[in-house]
C-alpha cells in the first residue's frame, strides 16, 4: 500500500462527519505536512464523488418516476403491489405455515366440541320436557288454557300456550280491540 492510500480495514474509528480527523489520531502519531495534503485531497475527492452520486440518484429516481407515470404506475398500485407481495412473502414462511396447520386443528378441536355441547344441551332439554314434573305443568297449562280460551282443540305449542294465556288474562283486566284467535 502507497503513502496516498486509505486503509479501508482499519481497526480505529472512523471519524464522524464534522469531527476533527487530526484530534482523532493518537498523540504518538503525527503526520507531516505531506500527509495532510494528501488527506485533505483525498477528502475533497470523496466530498466530490458523494456530490456526483446524489446527483445521479435524483436524477435515477426522477426517472423512474417519469416510468412509472408513462406506465400508469401510482402510489396507490404499488402499495397494493408491496403489500401483495409482502402478505405472499409471510404466508411462504414455514412459521406462517404451522401457526395456519394449528389454528385449523384447533378450529376442527373446537367445532367438535361446541358440537358434542350442543348435543348434550339438545338431549337434557328433551329429558326436561319428558320429566313427569314438566307434563304436570304442561297439562297445568293446557287445563288454564281450555278455561280461558274456550273450545280451541287441544294441542299446539307450549308458545302458542302461554301467548294464548297472557292474553286471555290481558282482557280480563282491560279490553283489547277485537282480534281473532288466529291472528295470535
Amino acid at each position: 500500500m502507497s503513502r496516498g492510500e486509505i486503509c479501508l480495514l482499519r481497526t480505529e474509528p472512523v471519524p464522524e462527519e464534522g469531527e476533527d480527523v487530526a484530534a482523532t489520531i493518537s498523540a504518538t502519531e503525527t503526520l507531516s505536512e505531506e500527509e495532510r495534503e494528501e488527506l485533505r485531497r483525498e477528502l475533497a475527492k470523496v466530498e466530490e464523488e458523494i456530490q456526483t452520486l446524489s446527483q445521479v440518484l435524483a436524477a435515477k429516481e426522477k426517472h423512474l418516476a417519469e416510468i412509472k407515470r408513462k406506465l400508469g404506475i401510482n402510489s396507490l398500485q404499488e402499495l397494493k403491489q408491496n403489500i401483495a407481495k409482502g402478505w405472499q412473502d409471510v404466508t411462504a414462511t414455514s412459521a406462517y405455515k404451522k401457526t395456519s396447520e394449528t389454528l385449523s386443528q384447533a378450529g376442527q378441536k373446537a367445532s367438535a366440541a361446541f358440537s358434542s355441547v350442543g348435543s348434550v344441551i339438545t338431549k337434557k332439554l328433551e329429558d326436561v320436557k319428558n320429566s313427569p314434573t314438566f307434563k304436570s305443568f304442561e297439562e297445568k297449562v293446557e287445563n288454564l288454557k281450555s278455561k280461558v280460551g274456550g273450545t280451541k282443540p287441544a294441542g299446539g305449542d307450549f308458545g302458542e300456550v302461554l301467548n294464548s294465556a297472557a292474553n286471555a288474562s290481558a282482557t280480563t283486566t282491560e279490553p283489547l280491540p277485537e282480534q281473532t284467535q288466529e291472528s295470535l
